[in-house]
This record gives C-alpha cells, structure tokens and sequence, in this order.
C-alpha cells in the first residue's frame, strides 16, 4: 500500500497547523513546511506527540533555492507528493488601509508569499504530484479575495477597503483556476480553500472562527474523491449564514 504524503506550507502554526494534525490523524505523513527551524522542529514534535507522522521540512515560498532543497527532500525521500497545501500567506497594510496610501513595496511583500511562492512551489512539485495517483492541491484563499463577494453592498465585507491582502487573495483565485485548467485531463484536483475568519495570529487571533475549523475546508479539499470538483473556491460562507459551500469568484 502507497502512502500518502502531504505537504503543508506555514504549517508550524495556526490553520496550517491544524491542518497537519487533521491530516495527520487520518493516517498521512504530514510534511510540515516552515520557515523558521525552531518553530518548524516544535510543531513536529507538537504533532508527533499527539500521534501523526510528521516531518518538519524547512521551506521559505519567497526564496527559490528554498523550494528547489524542499522539492528535492521530497523526491529523495519519499519519491511523490499525495497532497500540497499551500497555506502560508501574510497580511500587511499601509496607514488607514485605503488604496490611496498602498505602497509598492507592501504590495510586492505580500504578493511574494500569497502568490508568486504559491506558483514556484507548486512547480517545483508538480512532477512529484503527477507520481501520485489522485493528487490534491489546496490554495488557502478567503472571501475578501472574491469580488463578487467584496463589492456586495448588503456584504459584511463591504467596508473592507485594503488592497494587498484582497488581491493577492483575488490573483491567488485566478491561479487555482488556471491550474485546473491545465490539469483538467488529469487525476489531480485544484483548488481554492475559504477557512473563514478564524482567531489566528494573522489577524491577532481576532476572528471568531478556530483554526481547527479553517482546517477543515483545507482537508475536505485535500480529501476530495475521484468524482469531487476542481476549479473552485469552496468554505465558509459568512455572508450565507454559515454553513460550507461554493463562493463566487
């Protein structure tokens, strides 16, 4: 019997986290991807203790050689890669968060990790994922990267003016999208995660969902059966009173 790897970006804390152990207890060798050493060796430990099989990878997504050595561990190790979540991202904003005191160099931090990492990874590992016999790829999104969603006036997000998060969040859509695209013809399902607005040190813990719940959407995603979707951004849906399901791009 094969089994079955999962790789988890930024997944020494919070919905990551949470994910590895989710993954973790339904019997995968969860990769536990971080960039810090000491925190990425603590979850390992943290989820080793409660029962997973978990391996602590070094992985930055803005650094290239970071990727290669990841890819590379990988291959060398475990010769295929069963599911990839690409969970790590970053929030940042300037002054009041209007797009009108948007600095470049925020935009560029931000996008460096939410999406230009979540684009060198994915390739780096797409030969090993096409090993696998059904792999999944989960791009961790939210629904203030739904425009629909964002520019509803009768929406909770409405009041909500930043633009790095939201479009790196909206870019990171359209990525999920064109993945599946090109894999369409193939066993690998792709696709964009909502966890909701859950108590993270993202938003400093602030959000009234738990990270156990965001992981949830991640490992339904990563779970998905031979006849389960692709192409879609699929959680939490806030502004339908709750519950789990489609949201609009």
């Amino acid at each position: 019997m094969t089994t079955t790897i999962a790789l988890i970006t930024g997944a020494n804390k919070g919905i990551g986290f949470a994910t590895a152990r989710q993954l973790g207890a339904r019997g995968m060798i969860v990769l536990v991807g971080a960039r810090d050493a000491a925190r990425g060796r603590e979850a390992e430990r943290a989820l080793r203790d409660g029962g997973a099989n978990a391996r602590f990878v070094p992985l930055d997504v803005t650094d290239e050689q970071s990727v290669a050595a990841a890819a590379k561990l990988v291959e060398q190790e475990y010769g295929h890669l069963d599911v990839l979540v690409n969970n790590a991202g970053i929030v940042r904003a300037d002054g009041s968060a209007l797009p009108s005191e948007t600095t470049l160099g925020t935009l560029r931090e931000v996008y460096e990790t939410n999406v230009f990492g979540v684009v060198v990874l994915t390739n780096a590992l797409l030969p090993l994922l096409g090993r696998a016999p059904a792999a999944r790829i989960v791009n961790v999104s939210s629904e203030v990267g739904s425009i629909a969603v964002m520019t509803d006036p009768e929406g909770a997000l409405f009041g909500l003016t930043s633009v790095p998060y939201p479009s790196s969040k909206a870019a990171l859509n359209m990525v999920t999208a064109m993945y599946a695209k090109e894999l369409r013809d193939t066993p690998i399902k792709v696709n964009a995660a909502n966890p909701g607005y859950c108590a993270t040190d993202l938003n400093h813990n602030s959000g009234f969902r738990t990270p156990e719940q965001g992981a949830e959407v991640s490992v339904h995603l990563a779970t998905l059966p031979a006849d389960g979707p692709s192409g879609l951004l699929w959680g939490y849906q806030m502004d339908a009173g709750g519950g789990y399901g489609v949201l609009p791009w």
